[in-house]
């Protein structure tokens, strides 16, 4: 007989769904064998196919280095031929300490649940210490089963570190900066793009909207085409010029580059970090392929053939120093020139996805957090979570992609104004990885030393000579750079004093309970969600509107959405309900959470999920005593009892109101329990006051500079914040929620 077998294949990085019909034979032990082999047959071709899409989206900036490396390193040219010996053996040393082990066997590892950036690894800290700069917490956030934290001994040194984390609004406030410098630089990545035509820039940003996957099938074949040929050029070039090359993988020859050198030798070193860019690239772009896949391509393809593209190139330049200017294009044999040609500038224009993509996960992570303004990400593949595709940000790194294309002189400026970037991002990273080693891995002292040793006195000595091209255009990134941090800080700055405007003037219990069950007006039929940042205590917002109005809706809901430092909330514990005040005040409170990685859209039926998840805490309230009037919320799955009840009711939510009552009512009078017919009054009063209409009450807060406040403070409140809080995406977008049902309340708040 045959049955369907939905095969759910999560990666790290994604979930990938894999369906297959096969036989049911009738022994189950063989089909379970039978399962097991063609999961894992299945699972290793995943793998691969992942593997070879991540060529074309993570590794084309990686993969295209040998085109300007020799060139950026001695742009004077080479006066001794020993000196291409020392710049092959350091090129060797960085791709070997920097990308293969430092990120593809240990950074990649402090993936929070495959997603990968510094907003990953800032979301890791802050489930391990109170590193929130937005104390929006609740302790049943930890319940979650995403939330992967675990305890800390009070007398060790992760909790030593712990406290001297949370010690000081200081350190917070340090932390999240350093952060933003690093997601900032990254974004200056995506800009500074090699330089090929204005046209082809065009293209490329065009297919963004396709997405990842769509990309990565159109790209991948190209890059793994690039690979092939520029390892067997090389392995070409090693065999006809120089055989003697090889000898650059001794350390040695690095001393005596820098003895034979001096200062210029050590200036080189902002031509020789060109060869690892992209490296920061990669990972970013966890979110959009598992690691296993990542470290597939690179260990396979990836790195054995740039070792084989460099010590072809440097084979040739020992017997041709004059060509230095052009030494890929001159190392390339006659016969295959033209087309080694069409496929290197076809590899160019791959080059900026990489970065490209790592931006848009990026600015996802960093809108979900708070730090930078809400903007539409469009998922763009339904077998590929993590990919996705920010049309506003697409156009806007196009157009200053071109102006860099357009007003850079030369390569080399725009090399030089590349390695500040990258080089920025890695030291960010570096710090963070301390922090991860410390907090999350709980590393003994020793390993943590050691991998901050190695990793500093690489990136500290490629920082000190990139600081030598500030002037020839290093300075470009810094300004990019700056100005997406004054964005994403000041953004960030409104969004936390909004927040601490909302807890501060909001509205006490007792003057609710004072005001009785009518609230002082008339209750009219219908619901009012009232959206707010809380996700405790009654908003300011609900005594602005009943005060300026002589009525409210029966039903009233405060509804708080926020996003949690995880990345992803499962769908069955994504809603927290509790009912406010006594029952027949009818006012409720649902706290809907999300992870960064969570995409609200526009089919999710929002609206229907907050009244399913209503419905079925008046369901379970009646099954636990005492529950009514907590202070706690209802955690759906808790324990076994109340989880048991959720499963077997989340059957009927498909079904309608009335189908949901009537079975209420039939369990009730065949058990006999009076106590149901107040879950079945109240059950019809909701379904009611939901038939009679559900407006959405927003809050308009408008954010204003006080009288007396600095020109710089007036400039970033009254000017920036308010621009990009109009030019930024509504929550009523967001929720779709229908224009008619709409009613925004307007308030100002001083800063």
């Amino acid at each position: 007989m045959e049955v369907d077998l939905s095969e759910e294949i999560e990666a790290k990085g994604g979930i990938w769904a894999l369906e297959q019909k096969i036989d049911q034979p009738m022994d189950e032990e063989a089909g379970r064998l039978k399962n097991m082999y063609r999961e894992k047959k299945f699972s290793v071709i995943l793998l691969l196919r992942l593997a070879f899409q991540s060529l074309g989206v993570v590794y084309g900036d990686l993969g295209t280095s040998p085109l300007y490396v020799f060139y950026n390193t001695f742009p004077k040219g080479i006066d001794d031929a020993e000196d291409v010996i020392g710049a092959l053996s350091l090129i060797i040393y960085s791709l070997t300490l920097v990308p293969l082990i430092k990120y593809v066997f240990i950074v990649c590892r402090a993936n929070d649940n495959g997603q990968g950036g510094t907003f990953a690894l800032y979301s890791l800290l802050c489930r391990h210490a109170k590193v929130n700069t937005i104390p929006n917490q609740h302790r049943t956030d930890e319940d979650l089963t995403t939330y992967s934290r675990s305890t800390i001994h009070k007398q060790s040194f992760a909790a030593k570190t712990k406290r001297w984390l949370e010690a000081h609004a200081f350190k917070k406030n340090a932390l999240l900066l350093i952060v933003l410098v690093g997601t900032c630089m990254v974004i200056g990545d995506g800009i500074l793009t090699p330089a090929i035509s204005v046209i082809i820039l065009l293209g490329l940003f065009s297919l963004q909207h396709y997405g990842p996957d769509k990309v990565g099938w159109l790209f991948a074949p190209i890059v793994l085409l690039w690979f092939l040929l520029i390892g067997g050029i090389g392995i070409f070039n090693i065999c006809k010029h120089d055989r003697g090359v090889l000898r650059a993988f001794s350390p040695v020859y690095i001393f005596h580059y820098f003895r034979r050198r001096g200062k210029s030798g050590w200036t080189s070193l902002g031509g020789i970090m060109l060869s690892i860019t992209g490296t920061e690239a990669l990972f970013a772009d966890l979110a959009h392929f598992p690691v296993s896949a990542i470290q597939l391509a690179f260990t396979v393809i990836v790195f054995p053939c740039l070792l084989l593209a460099y010590c072809g190139q440097a084979a040739y330049l020992m017997k041709n120093k004059e060509h230095v200017y052009d030494a890929f294009y001159r190392s390339i044999p006659d016969t295959i020139y033209w087309p080694m040609f069409v496929v290197a500038t076809l590899a160019a224009i791959v080059a900026s996805q990489a970065t490209i993509s790592a931006t848009f996960s990026i600015i996802k992570q960093a809108n979900a957090l708070g730090c930078f303004p809400r903007v539409k990400v469009v998922h763009t593949s339904k077998k590929f979570l993590g990919q996705i595709y920010v049309p506003d940000i697409n156009w806007i790194l196009m157009v200053l992609c071109i102006v860099v294309t357009v007003g850079f002189k030369n390569q080399s400026q725009i090399g030089n104004a590349y390695g500040t970037a990258v080089v920025v991002v890695m030291l960010v990273t570096t710090f963070l990885m301390i922090l991860i080693m410390l907090l999350v891995w709980r590393c003994h002292w020793i390993l943590v030393s050691i991998f901050t040793a190695l990793s500093l006195v690489v990136e500290c000595t490629y920082f000190s000579a990139v600081l030598f091209k500030i002037n020839q255009g290093g300075w470009v990134p810094l300004v990019i750079a700056g100005v997406f941090l004054l964005i994403m800080y000041i953004w960030h700055y409104g969004t936390v004093k909004r927040y601490e405007f909302e807890m501060h003037s909001k509205i006490s219990m007792a003057w609710i309970l004072g005001l009785g069950p009518s609230l002082g007006l008339v209750r009219v039929p219908g619901v009012g969600l009232v959206y707010t940042e809380l996700a405790s205590g009654v908003p300011h917002i609900f005594s602005h509107l009943i005060t300026n109005l002589p009525a409210v809706h029966s039903v009233v809901v405060f509804v708080c959405v926020k996003y949690l430092p995880v990345y992803m909330v499962p769908e069955d514990e994504r809603f927290l309900v509790k009912r406010i005040g006594p029952k027949n005040f009818h006012m409720f409170r649902i706290v809907a959470r999300y992870g960064y990685k969570d995409l609200l859209k526009k089919d999710d039926e929002f609206e229907k999920k907050l009244f399913d998840n209503l419905f079925l805490f008046i369901r379970l309230e009646s099954m636990m005593e005492g529950c009514s009037d907590s202070d706690e919320y209802s955690l759906y799955g808790s324990n076994q009892q109340t989880s048991r009840s959720m499963n077997d009711f989340r059957s009927l939510e498909n079904d309608t109101f009335s189908s949901e009552i009537d079975l209420i009512v039939a369990e009730n009078e065949g058990s006999g329990k009076g106590s149901g017919s107040t879950e079945v009054d109240e059950a019809e009063f909701l379904m009611s006051c939901r038939a009679a209409g559900v407006v959405h009450i927003m809050g308009n807060t408008v954010v204003t500079a006080r009288r007396g406040s600095r020109f710089y403070k007036k400039i970033s409140i009254d000017y920036i914040y308010a621009f990009m809080r109009k030019i930024c995406r509504e929550h009523s977008v967001i929720f779709n929620v229908p224009h008619e049902t709409l009613l925004n309340v307007g308030q100002v708040f001083y800063v």
